[in-house]
């Protein structure tokens, strides 16, 4: 029994379908191969090859034999795209694409992803398509809760023209932030940013003068100006966020902050990568003490309150004092 014919708990099918799209690729090669060669490179027996070609020229592939040489190729009016991808490579990018462009649970306006995903599926030949959209319905991802942004598409792809021609755009934004309300400025956009369930502009604010993070849903009105900007050599998100817990930096609040996890959630803590600079360390009596420096306490302590009474804040002492502030609000609201 040649490898590719051994069962396995998968099945078969995948395991050929990267024989087949290997197959395809040395037959589009400048010299024609014999069956010897083609088994070695695909390290299969030579039977398997021969039941190989057929089934290319089932799926209507013309495949050509020459005498001379004694070798196969394409034929000349064969067309197949390119075939450098792995199976891995065709399931992972099918599956993150249609995930991406899931209109419940995907990233707003990626819904192009999937189509370009599956154009590239359907230039395969019939039966190599059929093998891989068998193989990618049992596969799936969810990225989990985010806002939708209904009506704000015209704002993306704005944003999106704006970026690649380099004009400022003057916004209307609906801001969160306590006493600034409504703000009218005039934006440079740096970069878009999709994260925490939203797409942000991230760029230079005139009204602020200085570089500021709005969220698209916010974003009321926008228009083009015609005044141009560049884009700062030595600016990068990894700068511009800093160490934030997420979005919101204040680099001159930097914290040490230790939070105590009780064992019913310490392990799913540990499981998870929250923050570039944590540090976890176990406690004999099972707690986990997680250990973080952030820029800004604000955004932090709403993801140890997500966590109730199986998370304490260990220092530093105002980080405590705010959970704790917060916690008798929420007692008195249920008394």
């Amino acid at each position: 029994m040649t490898n590719d014919e051994t069962p396995n708990g998968n099945g078969t099918a995948p395991r050929r379908l990267t024989r087949i799209l290997r197959l395809v690729g040395l037959l589009q090669t400048e010299e024609p191969l014999d069956a010897d060669r083609l088994a070695a490179e695909c390290n299969v027996s030579r039977r398997t090859i021969f039941r190989d070609l057929n089934t290319l020229r089932d799926a209507g592939i013309g495949v050509s034999f020459d005498d001379t040489t004694g070798g196969y190729a394409l034929s000349g009016n064969a067309y197949v795209p390119a075939t450098e991808f792995t199976l891995q490579e065709v399931l992972s990018l099918l599956v993150v694409c249609r995930r991406a462009a899931s209109r419940e649970s995907g990233v707003p306006f990626q819904q192009p992803a999937y189509r370009a995903a599956l154009k590239l599926v359907s230039n395969l030949p019939p039966l190599l398509r059929e093998y891989v959209e068998e193989v990618e319905d049992t596969i799936d991802a969810d990225l989990g809760p985010r806002n939708p942004l209904d009506g704000s598409q015209s704002v993306y792809d704005r944003l999106v023209d704006s970026v690649h021609r380099r004009r400022r755009v003057r916004i209307v934004y609906g801001s969160l932030s306590p006493g600034e309300g409504r703000i009218e400025t005039s934006l440079a956009t740096y970069r878009l940013h999709f994260q925490r369930r939203s797409w942000y502009a991230i760029g230079h604010s005139s009204e602020h003068d200085a570089v500021r993070t709005f969220n698209l849903g916010r974003i009321r009105e926008l228009t083009f100006d015609d005044e141009t900007y560049d884009v700062p050599a030595d600016f990068s998100l990894e700068k511009h966020f800093g160490n934030a817990w997420n979005l919101i930096a204040r680099p001159d609040e930097t914290h040490e902050v230790v939070v105590r996890f009780q064992p019913l959630v310490a392990q799913n803590v540990a499981e998870v990568r929250w923050h570039r600079t944590q540090k976890l360390e176990w406690n004999a009596d099972g707690t986990l003490d997680f250990h973080v420096t952030v820029d800004g306490l604000d955004e932090i302590q709403w993801w140890i309150l997500g966590y109730g009474d199986q998370a304490e804040v260990v220092r530093p002492p105002e980080l405590r004092q705010m959970v704790a502030d917060r916690v008798r609000g929420m007692l008195g609201r249920y008394e």
